[in-house]
């Protein structure tokens, strides 16, 4: 089993930034790929970043320039930095693990953009 635990989630006027942190534990092996999901109110959960462990990341073609995904392997830990927020980025953002072939999600966090 993985286990995730996201932080960051918050409350920010749009224009803002925000950083959102995930740190995994439990049986992750060598080989996973770790990003973020999201989903808005009344929406179905989209892509929002995946970053494989070599470093290659797909990307929402619509969030490219605002959001930057990056891990720290020793950690286990994947972050996703978030600029130029706008209220359509509100949403729950979940923490997504991919390893041996099993997909692992966390329980979210909650970020809300006031315009």
């Amino acid at each position: 089993q993985v286990q995730l635990v996201e932080s960051g989630g918050d409350l920010v006027q749009s224009g803002g930034s925000l950083r959102l942190s995930c740190a995994a534990s439990g049986s992750i092996f060598s080989d996973y790929a770790m990003g973020w999901y999201r989903q808005g109110p009344g929406k179905q959960r989209e892509l929002v970043a995946v970053q494989s462990i070599g470093g290659s990341v797909n990307y929402a073609e619509s969030l490219k320039g605002r959001f930057t995904i990056s891990r720290d392997n020793r950690k286990n830990t994947v972050y996703l930095q978030m600029n130029s927020l706008k209220p359509e980025d509100t949403a729950v953002y979940y923490c997504y693990v991919k390893t041996m072939g099993r997909e692992y999600w966390g329980l979210g966090t909650q970020v809300t953009v006031s315009s």
